[in-house]
């Protein structure tokens, strides 16, 4: 049986030099990394609005926006505040290394490069990096509905909320080895398939009371996140789901829209990112046949308000 693959960490390299570009590219490579490549901080920033690495690179000296401009824009985007920030430059001076911190660096390295120690500093910070975010997974845990299963489906462990709401859906006190079987089938169809759109796992007990299970990704390794919430099927969400063909999760971003709820809000609710959101919502403006979230929000109560 084959060794499973796990994804390589991604490092976006910021540099305006082509041979810089071009020997740092070729040893994080090497070294096991997938590497985005920007030539300038706003290609940057157009960047890491649809990939989030795990890691940034920055020189510091660039033409129109430096290093510390970009960095300071980068840190202001709380999506992505969290990822490492490395400067590299050949200015050495105190006040250039105090300048990169306080710009939201969390290190600095001195041109010209050294790839063992480049290397050694990557595997700090996104150590560093991946236990603060298993910190804030710890915190959010607190009081909500969530588990973790390893890639087989086998639960890894499951807050008390979570147990008690698995065993009261499935009428059974051992609803955990329920659940882990349909998680085991969701997790080899998501191996097979790759990764879907929605995401998200319902489990039914034939009656109209259903759990479902909202995939939100690794948090370590061999070890996978859940978020549960108990759905009555809800007659709107079907309503909504068969006048316009929408996913499952389309429906409920709709409902919630049309109900008057921010993309904050809706993403609280279903336990999304806003990023995740504002794509749902792209498909079904598409789907609607509408340009904004206003006009999809008439056509919705249209549907659900009629006789």
């Amino acid at each position: 049986m084959a060794e499973p693959t796990h994804p390589r960490d991604i490092v976006l390299l910021v540099d305006d030099s082509p041979e810089a570009l071009g020997f740092l590219t070729d040893a994080l490579e090497q070294s096991g990394f997938s590497v985005l490549i920007a030539t300038s901080g706003l290609a940057a920033l157009n960047i890491v609005e649809r990939i989030t690495p795990d890691l940034i690179l920055l020189d510091a000296v660039m033409p129109v926006m430096d290093g510390f401009e970009t960095c300071r824009r980068l840190k202001a985007n709380a999506g992505i505040a969290q990822i490492p920030v490395v400067f590299m430059t050949g200015l050495t001076e105190t006040e250039h290394v105090v300048h990169a911190l306080e710009s939201g660096g969390v290190d600095y390295l001195t041109k010209p490069i050294n790839v063992d120690e480049l290397r050694a500093r990557i595997r700090v910070h996104l150590r560093n990096a991946r236990s603060a975010q298993s910190a804030r997974v710890a915190l959010d845990a607190a009081g909500r509905h969530l588990l973790a299963v390893k890639g087989n489906g086998a639960i890894h462990w499951s807050t008390p909320q979570a147990t008690r709401l698995i065993n009261a859906a499935t009428g059974s006190d051992d609803g955990l080895e329920l659940a882990s079987k349909h998680i085991a089938a969701f997790m080899l169809e998501r191996e097979r398939l790759g990764p879907a759109r929605d995401d998200l796992l319902s489990i039914s007990n034939g009656r109209q009371a259903a759990l479902q299970f909202t995939f939100l990704g690794a948090i370590g390794a061999d070890e996978y996140l859940f978020r549960l919430t108990a759905s009555n099927q809800n007659a709107d969400d079907e309503t909504l789901r068969q006048s316009f063909a929408l996913t499952q999760r389309e429906s409920e971003v709709l409902l919630w829209l049309a109900k008057g709820k921010s993309n904050r809000d809706i993403g609280e609710i279903l336990g999304l990112s806003a990023r995740t959101v504002n794509k749902h919502l792209e498909q079904i403006y598409v789907k609607l046949g509408v340009e904004n979230r206003a006009s999809a929000a008439v056509k919705a109560a249209h549907v659900l308000h009629r006789p």
